[in-house]
């Protein structure tokens, strides 16, 4: 278990650098929608890279898929979109705070109510408290 929170810390890490380094990107081009799509066109060269050094498998299973699952690619897009449009004029670590604050309700959500397949896990009151002590230190970070 060690290994997935190690993976998802940097994970974790990479997404303030996403946004720093593709909001930078969207002023040098003067448009974020063209810095968008030249981080997908590098995004889908690495996992194009990654899905043949993996065995290339599970394309197939495309098709009988439910098309609501599809959806995770305009969310991301979106994500993409509105951090490299707005962190330049919002600061990065204000729009990462945002971010963070809607990663902690969705998830809280998801899990609490078992969507799309994952483990039910109860809002009780530790829980809660938890999420807002989490938050609470995020808002804390961006204090002056």
């Amino acid at each position: 278990m060690a290994h997935y929170a190690l993976i998802m810390l940097l994970a974790g890490i990479g997404i303030p650098l996403l946004a720093a380094l593709n909001a930078a990107l969207g002023t040098r081009l003067g448009s974020p929608a063209a810095a968008a799509l030249v981080l997908f066109l590098v995004a889908f060269v690495t996992a194009a890279l990654v899905f043949a050094a993996t065995g290339a498998h599970g394309l197939g299973r495309l098709v009988a898929a439910p098309k609501h699952l599809l959806l995770a690619g305009v969310l991301i897009a979106f994500y993409v979109l509105s951090i490299t449009y707005i962190a330049p004029h919002f600061g990065i670590g204000n729009a990462v705070f945002f971010v963070l604050l809607g990663q902690l309700v969705s998830a809280a959500a998801i899990d609490h109510f078992g969507l799309f397949g994952a483990q039910a896990t109860v809002l009780g009151p530790a829980r809660l408290g938890g999420i807002a002590l989490m938050a609470a230190g995020v808002w804390l970070t961006q204090q002056a």
